[in-house]
């Protein structure tokens, strides 16, 4: 017997799982395949510096809220940038409710975060109302 092959498989269950594996295998060849041409994508494509409005990092503060480029987000340029969109704003008038679930965690991890990269939460919402949504949802704890 063959490993990973139980003597309690029907032939038909047997023949099933071998076409799942071999098109599992395919999937995993495809998705390599993808994530090579990724790599060859030039890397000298210019890339627009956005600007948003930051508010201080206690929450309790309301304001100065100067702007700030996307490039200047990077408190360490040894560390990568990662930016979270938070949904809310625009065509979502209501804070999204399963980017509020992360952000109650990141709050919760903020400190860790900051250990291996820059982090920052954005949204198209203004910054008054993201930040009064902040106050009650307890995001200072980081």
């Amino acid at each position: 017997m063959l490993p990973g092959r139980s003597d309690t498989e029907s032939p038909a269950y047997r023949k099933l799982r071998d076409e799942l594996l071999v098109a599992e295998i395919a999937l995993k060849d495809q998705r390599e395949r993808v994530a090579a041409l990724r790599r060859t994508l030039p890397l000298d494509m210019a890339i627009r510096d956005y600007e948003f409005h930051e508010g201080p990092a206690d929450l309790t503060k309301d304001g100065p809220f100067p702007m700030v480029r996307l490039s200047a987000l990077f408190d360490d340029p040894s560390k990568p940038l990662v930016v979270y969109q938070y949904m809310y704003g625009g065509a979502q008038k209501k804070p999204c409710p399963s980017c509020t679930m992360w952000v109650d965690g990141f709050s919760g991890i903020a400190h860790h975060l900051r250990q291996t990269m820059n982090f920052a939460v954005i949204a198209q919402a203004g910054i008054r109302e993201f930040r009064e949504w902040g106050r009650e949802r307890n995001w200072h704890r980081g």
